[in-house]
């Protein structure tokens, strides 16, 4: 089993990476929020990993953090997710916004991600949250349900999952705005890059 690597990345793609490990070349698939972490290629790089055998396929995933893999471990175990899934909803939102959708239900936010339907979002919330809850009870979740609110509007302009819970993340909290408001900010914080 690879639980982790380090070595130098040598490649970049659209969802993986080679890292160059005393010579020899691991592709490993990564989510979006762990490649916007890894720094430039020629750099050193540090990745949990896990090794995902299947009849026809071995595959190397790998992650930024422990928290992130156990979470991409959890969703495989899902009856049909794989690990495309996984990772397509790990790219999407971060492991504590997806936690915090799937424990208090949110199938709408869940099913936005690209491949996820309401009944796929619905058998993750049946299958898991239980399990997440006694797992990520110390972890403060920052996604509340106005904040979904406020996603939602902004994937209706046709913002993606990914910008737009990154544009609420970056919202300031406080009850004395509306919704309006949020969204107004929301998108100047998207305008601003």
């Amino acid at each position: 089993m690879i639980a982790a690597l380090e070595g130098t990345l040598e490649h970049r793609g659209i969802d993986s990476v080679i890292i160059n490990v005393g010579g020899i070349g691991f592709l490993v698939y990564v989510p979006d929020s762990t490649l916007r972490q890894i720094g430039a290629v020629k750099g050193r790089v540090s990745l949990h990993t896990h090794l995902h055998v299947r009849e026809d396929n071995v595959a190397l995933y790998g992650f930024a953090s422990s928290e992130e893999m156990a979470l991409f471990k959890r969703l495989i175990s899902v009856s049909g997710v794989g690990s495309k899934v996984a990772l397509a909803l790990l790219s999407a939102l971060s492991p504590e916004q997806l936690v915090m959708a799937i424990t208090s239900g949110n199938i709408d936010l869940i099913s936005q991600t690209p491949g996820i339907g309401k009944k796929m979002a619905g058998r993750l919330v049946v299958e898991l949250s239980g399990k997440l809850e006694k797992e990520w009870k110390d972890v403060a979740l920052p996604l509340t349900s106005e904040s979904t609110d406020v996603i939602a509007a902004l994937s209706g302009l046709g913002y993606s999952l990914t910008e737009a819970t990154r544009a609420v993340s970056k919202i300031p909290a406080s009850e004395e705005l509306s919704l309006e408001e949020k969204i107004r900010i929301a998108l100047q914080q998207m305008a601003r890059g």
